[in-house]
């Protein structure tokens, strides 16, 4: 796919200039971590995983920034080459969506703000709930989340080619006093390069993500390979399974090292939609 020639190699960029050791000294320190449930702070329950083309991925669990009290808190990571949050560049400049009128919604499956366009897919409910690694994994109350995805076709609005004028599938949500947020989205694609992802940020409160100065963690979740296989064995996804045959999460530049803490827990099918839920845990 064109929109995505330069992906890996972007993401690659991009992590090049994180620290090499960013995650690799709490690997060890959670080595045996895996076998508790991952809702203490994390996501599914799976240790280990099996890619589609046979290989399998130990789910170590990691945070770059340590244990805290009870939590573990999710691994910072990179935002990518599209974050559309004002720190990088399109071909026509500065993209920021935080300062748009409309950003803020729970169903981002539409472009906004003057834009016009749906992104297709199977139905996904993407539930978050955000606590505070400093108490105990208690609630961290009425924080915000700024989350983006690719679409079916595996193209990030205002960047891929073909959708450099939509903006959909990215918008902020604010979460309740607990924690909860939601989003109403479609299940993202497998670019050639990556395993399947979310990318999200979370600030202290809705007023603080207008923003990406302000944000205090970035991070991805993934899914279970379960899912990914059913996903896209349907209309609209083939390129997707292609590309998910020759990627794991044994060699996925992000989730090598580690994912237990990223990994979506799931309910639903292909024909009524999907529920991820996922507990992030922060330093708040």
């Amino acid at each position: 796919m064109d929109a995505h020639d330069h992906g890996l190699a972007a993401d690659l960029e991009v992590m090049m200039n994180m620290g090499s050791t960013r995650r690799r000294s709490l690997r060890w320190l959670l080595a045996g971590a895996t076998t508790l449930p991952l809702m203490a702070c994390g996501g599914g329950s799976v240790s280990t995983s099996t890619g589609s083309n046979g290989s399998s991925g130990s789910s170590t669990g990691t945070g770059s920034t340590g244990t805290t009290g009870s939590c573990t808190v999710i691994p910072e990571e990179t935002g990518g080459p599209y974050p559309g949050d004002g720190t990088n560049s399109n071909a026509s400049g500065i993209v920021n969506v935080l300062t748009q009128t409309g950003v803020v919604r729970s169903d981002i499956r539409s472009s906004f703000n003057g834009a016009s366009g749906t992104a297709a897919g199977v139905p996904l409910t993407i539930k978050l709930k955000i606590v505070n690694a400093n108490n105990s994994c208690g609630a961290a109350g009425e924080f915000a989340v700024y989350l983006w995805h690719c679409d079916r076709e595996g193209r990030y609005s205002l960047y891929s080619s073909g959708v450099t004028d939509q903006n959909y599938l990215r918008g902020v949500q604010g979460a309740d006093a607990n924690g909860d947020l939601s989003f109403s989205t479609i299940f993202p694609g497998c670019y050639d390069g990556r395993m399947p992802h979310v990318h999200f940020e979370v600030y202290r409160s809705l007023a603080q993500s207008s923003s990406a100065s302000n944000r205090i963690k970035t991070s991805q979740f993934t899914f279970p390979m379960a899912t990914l296989n059913e996903v896209y064995a349907t209309s609209g996804y083939s390129s997707s399974a292609s590309n998910l045959s020759r990627i794991s999460y044994a060699t996925d530049n992000i989730f090598s090292d580690g994912y237990s803490l990223q990994l979506g827990t799931m309910s639903g099918n292909v024909t009524d939609g999907y529920v991820v839920t996922l507990t992030v845990a922060v330093a708040a």
